[in-house]
């Protein structure tokens, strides 16, 4: 059987800086029948783990360590007994959130992810956080982008640990260039496509973040 992307919706209380906002996020699912990984367990662990209906999970992968993608993380690791994987450089956000529970092993750019007959690669994409990552699954044509690409632009680089110029070198040599036809999965909100996005780069960097 091949691989399927699930996708849900949690909601909850993004915190950073000192400011509070709430937000619902996407928690997308890969996997077949008998496994699979979770990109960003957000908010509700018990949502989440519902949701895998009783398959095996593989891994927890955060895309950035802001609380809202990675607050149900631990809960959910310890229902399933999967790990939790972030990027090295999210360490310091990650522990902000959980600084008692460490996550159990690191992404780094380049690594593979295999599940369902399915590879996920991961894209260092810093900018909107310093550990951001982006999963790319050529077999299904789909690049979860977490927060650092959305339909009409670039993740928020308005806050500590962000930095514009970074999201946009990340967005224009790690995602623009991949096929054009290649559905963008997002942290929050709509999906769209690298085709959709890339002719706007230009008028992102004119007004800036």
């Amino acid at each position: 059987m091949t691989a399927r992307i699930d996708h849900l919706v949690t909601s909850g209380t993004f915190a950073l800086d000192g400011g509070e906002w709430d937000v619902d996020n996407n928690v997308w699912i890969i996997g077949d029948d008998t496994e699979a990984i979770v990109i960003d367990a957000a908010h509700d662990a018990a949502a989440i783990e519902a949701a895998l209906n009783g398959r095996t999970l593989r891994a927890i992968v955060c895309t950035h360590a802001h609380n809202d993608h990675i607050d149900a993380a631990p809960a959910l690791a310890g229902a399933t007994g999967a790990p939790v994987l972030l990027h090295s450089d999210d360490l310091p956000l990650w522990k902000q959130t959980h600084p008692d529970r460490l996550p159990d092993g690191e992404l780094a750019d380049g690594q593979e992810l295999e599940i369902a007959g399915t590879t996920l690669q991961v894209l260092h994409t810093p900018g909107h956080a310093p550990g951001a990552v982006c999963l790319y699954a050529p077999g299904l044509s789909t690049v979860f982008t977490g927060d650092t690409l959305f339909q009409g632009g670039p993740g928020a680089t308005g806050r500590s640990f962000s930095h514009f110029p970074t999201i946009v070198a990340s967005i224009r040599d790690r995602l623009l260039t991949l096929p054009p036809e290649t559905t963008v999965r997002t942290g929050h909100g709509d999906s769209t496509t690298i085709g959709a996005e890339a002719p706007q780069l230009d008028e992102w960097i004119a007004r800036g973040h």
